[in-house]
């Protein structure tokens, strides 16, 4: 049985509302005045409020919108009584949140006709909100999944591996992984499925699983982009609900130290090494290649690059670390990401990381930002 809550100064007004709606079968509570209505309101949240426009203490106006402000009322259906009239008072009304309007004096006919209205838009609202619950339920259960595949990072005597990872919702379509082929060999790689969500996180943990198992049949997994081929017809957006995605893959040799990669339409990975003269340096590790899935049979290129120097840093990362909105309107840049990579200081992850975050001007991300961190201890085993 649903709750209904008269606040109203007038007695007559209360005791001719009670005895109408409670001979409809509806269960009547009563406040005297605004200040007791918001107490009654947040105590037994009722489905529908009618409240006079009026009263001492708190007016219509100021209990509809200490009504609408709090989430555990926020399906409350809120009917204003009021003898004005005009489209100026009517918009004060909806403007702090009122739901309908019922003008004195009071046809009864029309009350009970606005009642049951607001009665089934009161419930369509439970049952969305009951959807929404459970579809966030859903997401963060997802998440969890997406959380729990990841890998731990890697500490090893010759090379370390962290990450960091930023949805721009709760899913994102952002994936990583690592992975040795023998005790010298090392893969590691970073995707970006295009969109955001669980449509974009779907495709991500396909491929991340199809990797880990070596699943893709008669391909060198040694040889990046035979892997990049194997992929692209694997995952053609046609197949896959019109998603692509980019990805950096790369395999390292920690005996040589020489580095193994190819990129199908992804961001450059950067390297930061010093110089014979101490000094950092960045090189940008990239191979030319189509996403991934645009184009069936596409030819995708090695690229080979001799480490020379112990604690060398590789970064993979996503274009949402530095696609960040400005507040002069530009974009930050990949420009700016790298010169921040370059200060000796910075090279700490959860400091590049928060320092890329303050970059975005914007009260959510537009895209998801992950990044990963290749760190080389030695030149050899």
């Amino acid at each position: 049985m649903a709750t209904i809550l008269i606040i109203d100064d007038d007695p007559t007004i209360k005791l001719l509302l009670t005895r109408v709606l409670e001979k409809s079968g509806y269960e009547i509570a009563i406040a005297k005045d605004g200040k007791e209505g918001v107490e009654k309101a947040l105590e037994i949240k009722p489905a529908l409020i009618i409240s006079d426009w009026l009263m001492p203490h708190l007016t219509g106006l100021e209990v509809c919108r200490c009504v609408k402000q709090n989430p555990a009322l926020a399906t409350t259906f809120f009917i204003l009584i009021t003898s004005r009239v005009s489209v100026e008072d009517r918009v004060q009304g909806l403007d702090a949140g009122a739901d309908d309007f019922i003008c004195k004096p009071i046809d009864l006919q029309e009350l009970q006709a606005r009642v049951r209205a607001g009665l089934r838009l009161h419930q369509l609202s439970e049952d969305l909100q009951q959807q929404k619950q459970l579809l966030e339920t859903e997401l963060a259960e997802a998440a969890e999944y997406v959380s729990s595949v990841l890998l731990e990072p890697l500490i090893h005597s010759l090379v370390n591996i962290d990450f960091r990872f930023l949805p721009c919702r709760q899913l994102g379509g952002d994936i990583f992984d690592y992975f040795f082929l023998d005790e010298a060999n090392l893969v590691f790689y970073l995707l970006d499925v295009s969109g955001h969500g669980l449509k974009a996180a779907l495709p991500s943990i396909s491929v991340l699983n199809l990797l880990r198992s070596r699943s893709l049949d008669n391909v060198n997994y040694y040889q990046p982009s035979e892997v990049l081929f194997k992929l692209n017809n694997a995952f053609q957006m046609t197949q896959i609900n019109d998603k692509y995605f980019t990805i950096w893959y790369g395999v390292l040799n920690l005996k040589s130290q020489k580095l193994i990669y190819s990129s199908a339409g992804h961001p450059p990975a950067i390297l930061i090494q010093k110089n014979d003269s101490n000094q950092l340096q960045s090189v940008k590790l990239k191979a030319r290649g189509t996403p991934i899935g645009m184009f069936p049979d596409m030819v995708y290129h090695d690229q080979e690059y001799q480490l020379n120097y112990s604690s060398a840093k590789l970064y993979l990362f996503s274009d949402g670390i530095y696609e960040l909105n400005q507040a002069d309107g530009n974009i930050w840049g990949l420009d700016n990401f790298e010169k921040l990579l370059l200060v000796e200081s910075n090279l700490n992850l959860e400091y590049i990381f928060q320092e890329v975050k303050k970059q975005n001007t914007l009260s959510s991300l537009k895209d998801d930002i992950s990044i990963m961190e290749i760190t080389l201890k030695s030149k050899t085993l």
